[in-house]
């Protein structure tokens, strides 16, 4: 997300603040590595089991898993006839993982002859993550996608008196929130829940971050989902487990008298 987003040097146009210039297309490409072994499971069968995994960082996409073939079970590979064209990339072909009970429709695919410039996709395929049942970094199973390992999320404590309003309605007030920077996104304010005065009440709606974990969402009597939370946060960011975030139609949030 770094590299490939909001203004990330590889996005269309980059950033704008910068003492270089890139001599390239707008629509930019980089092939990193990722730095730890990385499994896929479909239907009870290993698909994937690479330590040569590689990122296909793509300007305004979020990077893309590409492992050598030679890591993959192909005798669960069925190729397609479907295709799909890149113009960055070249044309791309597609197979099906087939088990006896299962088949995963044209879940993978690959650059066979890449076009020139993006040469070394070739030997490698990629995959529709939400198409195979679970992912392994290393023997922790992830979930959304892998961590970019250009992406951060820092927590830091912080002294600014944050208020919360709905219109006149004060939600929340703090003097002791947490500040969540996070790559390519704006400043979030967590506040602890004991700094909470509006009546919040759980929903069912939940997301997931890779970076965050899974988080809970909270509504106010007459308007649903107006802060989140993080019950379990992953381990770089335990500090806002106990806080929510505001973010919603007709709420704002001030830090220090100033819009955040």
């Amino acid at each position: 997300m770094t590299l490939t987003l909001s203004d990330g040097p590889l996005t269309s146009s980059g950033p704008a603040d910068v003492n270089y210039a890139i001599d390239g297309p707008r629509h930019r490409i980089l092939f990193g590595t990722f730095p730890r072994r990385v499994r896929a499971v479909f239907d009870g069968k290993v698909v994937v089991d690479t330590r040569r995994g590689r990122l296909l960082h793509e300007s305004n996409l979020l990077p893309a898993l590409y492992v050598p073939i030679d890591d993959v079970d192909t005798s669960l590979l069925r190729r397609t006839d479907h295709t799909t064209h890149c113009p960055f990339k070249g044309d791309a072909s597609y197979w099906s993982i087939v088990t006896d009970d299962r088949t995963a429709e044209n879940a993978v695919w690959g650059y066979e002859e890449p076009m020139e410039g993006a040469e070394w996709l070739a030997g490698h395929v990629a995959f529709y993550w939400d198409r195979l049942d679970a992912w392994f970094d290393e023997d922790e199973q992830v979930h959304g996608h892998l961590r970019d390992p250009y992406h951060r999320v820092d927590v830091r404590r912080s002294s600014a008196h944050v208020v919360v309003r709905r219109g006149d309605q004060v939600l929340a007030e703090s003097r002791r929130p947490m500040i969540v920077s996070e790559t390519g996104l704006p400043n979030r304010w967590y506040l602890p829940m004991a700094d909470v005065s509006a009546p919040l009440a759980s929903s069912t709606t939940t997301t997931h971050c890779p970076y965050k974990g899974d988080s809970t969402y909270y509504g106010l009597p007459d308007q649903p989902d107006v802060a989140w939370g993080y019950h379990e946060p992953h381990d770089d960011t335990t500090r806002i487990a106990g806080h929510v975030c505001f973010l919603a139609d007709g709420i704002t949030t001030d830090v220090d008298g100033r819009p955040a």
